[in-house]
């Protein structure tokens, strides 16, 4: 058969692709901002945490609300009018910062608001591509939007701080609105194929999706692993930086820590899109779990050299992961359900999350940071391990041929 040609070839793909990447740009710049803007007109890391909260809390609570919708509609009408939502709140909060006296309940509403489109926005984005992309293609699709996702994080901070010194930062929340509009008039001008959804009650639609997910032990158990990656990643960034300048030199061991991680998310995606493993959810289980390494390298005071390097091992792992997954998920969602099915997958691992932030510190209070970065490092490798016993795992992606000898061995 003749080469595939590549994603990019496709106009639908080609502009999706360039619009995501410029709101994940967009993204990668806030974190960085929102957090001077706020110390600065505030003076409190707790109402730095007052704002976060607002954005994560209403996420949390419509994702699986945001998959019913994004099967029920065409993904690309929801990508736009949260595109459009987003573009607004981003707006708002930028013209608070640039107006000199920004009041905090305000820039919290926004955030809570954005939050809520974020919600229905995340789900989208799997029948995106596969709206755009054929499925032989989107392993490549995939891949691509990966290394955009790590290229953006690692070059994000880097013009928040240029921005923040030249500009201030509400000019990177203007930014930020920008890059929403552009990616909503470029969604504008493309069709995505929808596989229409039979309406009945929300109830049942949830019930749907939830039984989808329920019917694939290959995918339930490696989002507890999923899960237990993501609570320990929030164990790390809390006690991360105290541990750096406690036990190293502080701000250059940091920096170098964080972008040594950008730089293995980076190559791992890039991997991800050349690689072909026969067992691709196995396979990037087990890389994932090497986050385990960082962790108990931080816990045990091992070289600075040697937990930088670790931690780019292990944030490699996750690059890896990402399109791959994203890639069986495609593939053996249906099409009806993928948004809902999404949406649970992104609930689960947003969820631990703010667990590991609240846990992260008390234990580190109670027993030192060793215990709970290893405690962390035991969850994560464990669960990730632990998904090499799932039949699901272990067979998705065999070969057909394969089906007889494995079907005796299990008998």
């Amino acid at each position: 058969m003749p080469p595939l040609p590549h994603p990019l070839r496709t106009r639908a793909f080609r502009l999706l692709f360039i619009g995501r990447s410029l709101s994940l740009l967009g993204d990668a710049v806030i974190p960085a901002a929102l957090a001077l803007a706020v110390y600065m007109a505030t003076g409190s890391t707790a109402d730095l945490a007052i704002v976060l909260g607002c954005s994560m809390v209403p996420k949390l609570l419509l994702l699986p609300f945001g998959g019913v919708m994004g099967d029920r509609v065409n993904a690309r009408t929801v990508a736009l009018g949260t595109d459009l939502v987003r573009c607004a709140t981003q707006l708002f909060v930028g013209v608070e910062l640039l107006g000199g006296e920004p009041r905090l309940w305000q820039i919290a509403l926004a955030e809570a608001v954005g939050g809520c489109a974020s919600a229905f926005a995340m789900p989208a984005m799997a029948p995106l591509i596969t709206g755009t992309v054929e499925e032989e293609n989107r392993r490549r699709a995939n891949a691509l939007m990966g290394v955009v996702n790590s290229a953006t994080r690692l070059g994000g901070p880097a013009l928040a701080g240029v921005l923040i010194l030249t500009a201030g930062p509400g000019w990177a929340f203007v930014l930020d609105s920008a890059s929403f509009a552009v990616s909503a008039a470029l969604l504008s001008t493309i069709r995505v194929r929808h596989v229409p959804l039979v309406r009945r009650s929300l109830a049942a639609d949830l019930k749907e999706g939830w039984g989808e997910m329920r019917s694939r032990d290959w995918y339930w158990t490696s989002l507890f692993a999923h899960s237990a990656w993501n609570g320990a990643a929030a164990v790390l960034m809390t006690l991360g930086p105290a541990i750096a300048f406690e036990q190293f030199d502080g701000k250059t061991f940091w920096l170098a820590f964080m972008q040594a991680g950008a730089v293995g998310l980076l190559l791992g995606s890039l991997l991800a899109g050349r690689a072909k493993p026969r067992r691709p959810i196995l396979t990037a289980n087990l890389g994932l779990a090497t986050y385990a390494l960082p962790l108990t390298l931080l816990a045990l005071s091992a070289p600075a050299p040697v937990c930088i390097a670790a931690y780019g091992i292990a944030q490699l792992g996750l690059g890896f992961l990402s399109p791959v997954w994203e890639t069986a998920v495609q593939s053996a969602i249906p099409g009806h359900a993928l948004a809902r099915v999404t949406s649970y997958d992104w609930l689960l691992s947003l969820a631990a999350m703010p667990v590991g932030y609240a846990l992260g510190p008390l234990a580190a209070d109670a027993w030192g940071p060793e215990v709970p970065l290893l405690a962390a490092a035991f969850v994560v490798g464990g669960a990730c391990l632990a998904t090499a016993a799932v039949p699901g795992v272990r067979r998705f992606g065999r070969p057909v041929e394969d089906a007889p000898v494995l079907a005796r061995a299990e008998a």
